[in-house]
């Protein structure tokens, strides 16, 4: 049973409900003929239909216009979920979960109306068990929300992607940040969910009230959820592992000379076996930006964002191998931050690069990029990413949770210039294509000679023309 949400990237609409498929027919006017039966269940003031309210739920952060749904209802608790969502399965009408807006890819669109799930004030934080290191929160809690009220606790919860985002919405879009190359992504730290099926079935992944650390008995349904992006269900509870806040935490900033320079570093620190909490990449463009948003004054040439976690003792060792490796690659100018001011202001610059990189052009729009390829690939695809942009004159600053082989180009454009447009997106699909070739490449050897490996020549025959200039 699969609860069909529109994502921009998709052109098809086909919903599959109770195991049969069966293609959107609902007709002008289905709207409209349940919107009492919506409000039977979250009364007037949990149903609207206001302009403003829909276009707010209708778009994100992203570049992608505004696609409002027909109606936002503001749910209570999952019973309401529930109620709702039967009367939509009923009606075939398409069901957009919302959590707080803060997603880049324009998923929340609502390309054919329907009804948007806006889940805010379901935002209770509840069963925390502090022996067992895990909490269970409800929707409209979000990351920065849950360390407030675990802060007299000595735990946290690291997921980090900058923004102060819904942690059920961290879940449905797996998201990582700038600690996953410790602690890693959501995948990692999800234990149980609670979702709402599209006929309105509760269903609970890991069984109702367990937190299992580890679990060989059944399907791992929690993972299928995680990162499922609303397809499959609305996420109504969700049960996440907590750690210990490390006792000593030590930022840096390291200057570099060239972008292979300071993504050699990034490779050759985790090599080492360093163990490093954060390790983020901005290029040249990005510093920049940041300076420039933050009032701030770091040299304009690709840097590192470090920081460790750990005892005093063994944070030492750390810093001392790191700062060895930085200098043979040529690294300048660090900048420590121990204090947790000083962290959080070096932090924010670069949490706030996403509107860094937008004010770099006043007016125009962002469009980010997401690739993630083995480490070892990482110093050649962004070198070669880095000499297309300028290239093309696209103004795409870099930035990236390089510590797991992942990185963005916040492209800055014009929407309204069709050139521009046609060179981003030319260059995107570049981008796409060249990512593909090296995870052909890399299977290449191991399939060799195999059935897989030939039809892999055939598809690295098929795209290298459209990214000759690569390496």
């Amino acid at each position: 049973m699969i609860l069909f949400r529109q994502a921009l990237r998709f052109t098809s609409r086909l919903p599959f409900i109770c195991g049969r498929c069966r293609t959107y027919s609902a007709q002008v006017g289905s709207v409209e003929r349940v919107i009492s039966a919506f409000r039977s269940v979250s009364g007037d003031e949990g149903v609207s239909v206001g302009s403003a309210v829909r276009e707010q739920h209708g778009r994100d952060e992203s570049v992608h216009i505004c696609r409002p749904p027909d109606v936002v209802v503001f749910p209570r608790s999952v019973e309401e979920v529930s109620a709702l969502a039967k009367i939509c399965h009923h009606h075939q009408l398409p069901m957009i979960p919302f959590g707080t807006g803060t997603g880049l890819e324009g998923g929340v669109g609502a390309l054919k109306g329907g009804v948007c799930f806006s889940l805010r004030k379901m935002e209770q934080v509840l069963d925390l068990h502090q022996e067992d290191f895990d909490v269970t929160v409800e929707p409209g809690v979000t990351r920065k929300g849950l360390n407030s009220y675990l802060r007299d606790t000595g735990l946290w919860f690291p997921v980090d992607p900058g923004a102060d985002a819904s942690l059920c919405g961290m879940a449905a879009t797996s998201a990582s940040g700038t600690n996953a190359v410790r602690y890693g992504t959501m995948r990692e730290n999800v234990l149980n969910l609670e979702v709402v099926l599209a006929d309105g079935t509760v269903l609970h992944t890991a069984g109702k009230g367990r937190r299992p650390r580890k679990t060989s008995a059944g399907y791992n349904l929690t993972n299928l959820f995680v990162g499922s992006e609303g397809t499959l269900g609305i996420i109504t509870k969700a049960t996440l592992r907590l750690y210990g806040i490390p006792e000593s935490m030590v930022s840096a900033v390291c200057s570099f000379p060239s972008v292979q320079s300071a993504v050699d570093s990034t490779v050759q620190i985790l090599q080492a076996g360093v163990s490093i909490a954060r390790i983020e990449f901005l290029d040249d463009v990005m510093i920049n930006a940041c300076n420039r948003f933050n009032n701030l004054s770091y040299a304009v040439t690709p840097t590192l964002f470090l920081e460790f976690h750990g005892s005093s003792k063994s944070m030492q060792e750390q810093v001392s191998i790191t700062e060895e490796i930085t200098r043979d690659n040529g690294g300048s100018d660090f900048a420590w931050a121990e204090d947790e001011e000083t962290r959080g202001r070096l932090w924010k610059a670069r949490h706030d690069a996403w509107y860094a990189a937008l004010a770099l052009r006043p007016g125009c729009k962002a469009y980010s990029t997401d690739v993630c390829v083995p480490i070892s690939r990482l110093p050649q695809i962004i070198v070669e990413t880095k000499e297309d942009l300028i290239r093309n004159n696209i103004t795409g600053p870099i930035a990236g949770h390089v510590g797991d082989g992942n990185f963005h180009c916040l492209i800055v454009l014009d929407p309204n210039d069709p050139d521009e447009v046609q060179r981003v997106h030319s260059f995107t699909e570049r981008l796409a294509r060249y990512f593909y070739l090296i995870q052909a490449f890399i299977d290449n050897d191991r399939h060799r000679g195999s059935s897989v490996w030939l039809w892999k020549q055939a598809q690295i025959i098929k795209v290298l023309p459209a990214v000759s200039h690569y390496g």
